[in-house]
């Protein structure tokens, strides 16, 4: 089964681009996720016309985000990729009249509209702001670390 990424993608973008004083190039953003540039312009299009990043050509140019990441959500994000689907189960539908066929389809569908709506909730509690919280506290942590093996080493 193939996973959908493009939402893992785009937040490792975003944060890369959150990180950074000065524009990101497509080129730069593809080698991050060792992908085509073309691949990060076409998903980088989207959420431009959401409003969350804009773009420049040119010499110097490249991706800045135009958005407030303190009032970015996942939900948000996510919303702007297409709101492709989140869970991969699916119902078997061959045989509409079968009984035990309504049965599993009934137990499913509710169960997975109550999974999907506490993740889109769960989406719209985290923001980009967080994110870039997290990443620096990893960056900090991870320094922390290196200092510490320099001077068992020394």
């Amino acid at each position: 089964m193939r996973r959908d990424h493009r939402l893992s993608d785009v937040l490792h973008v975003l944060l890369h681009m959150a990180e950074r004083h000065e524009p990101a190039t497509s080129d730069s953003l593809a080698k991050s996720l060792t992908t085509n540039p073309v691949v990060v312009r076409r998903v980088m299009a989207g959420l431009r016309d959401a409003g969350f990043v804009k773009s420049e050509k040119g010499h110097g140019g490249g991706w800045t985000l135009a958005c407030d990441p303190t009032k970015v959500t996942l939900h948000d994000i996510y919303v702007a990729l297409g709101s492709p689907s989140l869970i991969a189960i699916g119902n078997r539908n061959e045989t509409p009249h079968c009984l035990v066929e309504q049965a599993v389809n009934a137990a499913l569908n509710s169960t997975l509209q109550d999974a999907e709506a506490l993740l889109l909730s769960r989406l719209g509690e985290v923001t980009l702001a967080m994110l870039s919280a997290g990443l620096r506290k990893r960056v900090v942590a991870r320094r922390g670390s290196a200092a510490k093996t320099r001077r068992q080493t020394s």
